[in-house]
């Protein structure tokens, strides 16, 4: 493909991709495929002479189509939402083109610098303490990590070279495997399952601490947990603090835990991966109180904010403490500047030493809709999840399962699990809308989440009456 051809194919594709958006409501929501459907439809071989152009794009829609879940549709409600916006898709576009891979700033000067400026002016939408941002001389700064399972695996290791390291100073006999036998990690039991592979490839114990009536981990649980630790010997290190929780959207006290976190000498991880977008609005950044407890502190923009996938925003108050634990400069990776003191080398903060040009994306949307109009997007949100709780309330047979904070509906009917069971395989069946489950203690529940940024009312209220209709067929069913 020649540059001739590139331009007018390129144009061709964005047309295709807006076609796709708009009128990504006309189509089925979750795909009607079974397993190993797309083998048959493709050769076993690549070719060996080249395929046209045409054939490709046809064969678009009809292999690769039928089997895609339509995550940007209207009636999708599952998970949390991925977020799209044309303004990220044009950048991600651009970093296409660019190409560079910003493992050192030598590698392309603007990916590094620009990033570390989008992460300080994302971190002052969220009002993080200073000792978060880089500025031109701070201690800590920000990083986009893929996702928020790196981020939490990162911060662990950090943290695990920084406890290693102290206990090795101040008793030079103990051996690095002696250390790693007794160290202990925690988090809510409502936490991600990523904490859970983090401490698996970090090589630690992790222990759940039980959350209480509303779902939030408390100091007193995870003080009685830390104790009974000390007393056996074992050595607590990292906590992992939930804001916004994937089964219900509930937040761990922060303001409880970060004191104990800091008193102990432990290391403490914040993921609010979906619900840190939200924190840009004043109404709440209430929500983030006692972030200045935490040693590093993660959300997805690539979740809520409008900035497509990925880009996982991560904080830390003290650089030295990622670096100390991932710092390796082989000669051909070491440059001329690398001794000013001025300069950020991303691959001593993170997992792989490639990276895209990711924080292109964030410039972009930040410039085009402005914190104005991303707050606008947050509300918008927000006041749907409201108005399909009300929904059910109306609806004496459904309850609530967990209270509405942001954008996420828990709910099901009255009964058993096996009612719910059989009501949201109903909902599969009929694919006009897609939900997933969540277990809130015994009970299974459904989970409603308001996903797409093209989302309105009307798509919630019809989404509510087909749950609705499905429900009285099921109960229907029941007494028959």
């Amino acid at each position: 493909m020649n540059v001739s051809e590139f331009r007018k194919r390129g144009k061709e594709m964005v047309d295709y991709m807006a076609n796709y958006l708009e009128g990504i409501e006309g189509r089925q929501v979750y795909p009607d495929v079974e397993p190993g459907y797309l083998r048959p439809l493709i050769p076993p071989t690549a070719p060996q002479e080249p395929d046209t152009y045409e054939d490709i794009i046809s064969d678009i829609e009809k292999i690769i189509m039928p089997g895609v879940t339509h995550w940007h549709s209207p009636y999708f409600f599952a998970y949390f939402p991925t977020a799209s916006s044309y303004p990220a898709m044009l950048a991600d576009m651009l970093c296409g083109a660019i190409g560079c891979i910003g493992f050192s700033w030598a590698a392309s000067p603007a990916c590094t610098e620009l990033e570390t400026v989008m992460m300080d002016w994302l971190g002052k939408m969220l009002e993080l303490p200073e000792a978060f941002l880089a500025g031109k001389s701070g201690e800590g700064g920000g990083v986009i990590q893929g996702s928020a399972s790196e981020a939490t695996l990162v911060a662990l290791l950090a943290a695990r070279t920084k406890v290693t390291r102290q206990l090795q100073a101040d008793s030079p006999e103990l051996t690095q495997a002696a250390i790693m036998e007794k160290l202990v990690a925690y988090s809510s039991d409502q936490a991600h399952s990523s904490v859970e592979r983090a401490a698996l490839i970090g090589g630690v114990k992790l222990k759940a601490i039980p959350s209480d009536g509303n779902f939030a981990m408390r100091a007193s649980a995870l003080q009685e947990t830390l104790e009974r630790d000390k007393a056996a010997g074992l050595i607590p290190f990292f906590v992992v603090a939930t804001l916004g929780t994937t089964t219900c959207c509930s937040f761990d006290n922060l303001l409880e835990v970060g004191p104990i976190c800091n008193k102990g000498n432990l290391w403490l991880h914040i993921d609010a991966a979906y619900a840190g977008s939200a924190f840009i609005c004043p109404e709440f950044r209430h929500l983030l109180n006692g972030v200045e407890f935490a040693d590093s502190f993660n959300f997805n923009p690539h979740k809520w904010l409008l900035v497509n996938f990925d880009c996982s925003a991560m904080w830390v108050k003290k650089r030295t403490d990622l670096t100390g634990a991932f710092k390796l400069d082989p000669l051909y990776l070491k440059h001329s500047h690398e001794s000013s003191g001025l300069i950020t080398d991303y691959r001593h903060w993170q997992l792989p030493l490639g990276r895209r040009f990711r924080s292109l994306k964030m410039w972009f949307v930040f410039r085009i809709y402005g914190v104005k109009g991303l707050q606008a997007h947050i509300r918008k949100h927000v006041r749907l999840a409201h108005e399909f709780e009300s929904l059910v309330l109306q609806d004496p047979r459904f309850e609530i399962c967990a209270e509405v904070i942001l954008g996420l509906v828990c709910f099901r009917l009255k009964g058993s699990n096996k009612l719910n069971e059989a009501l949201l395989q109903r909902i599969g069946s009929a694919k006009k809308i897609h939900l997933v489950p969540c277990h809130l203690r015994d009970k299974f529940v459904l989970r409603f989440a308001i996903c797409s940024r093209t989302v309105e009312l009307a798509h919630v209220q019809l989404a509510w009456e087909h749950i609705r209709e499905l429900a009285s067929d099921l109960l229907r069913a029941e007494k028959e």
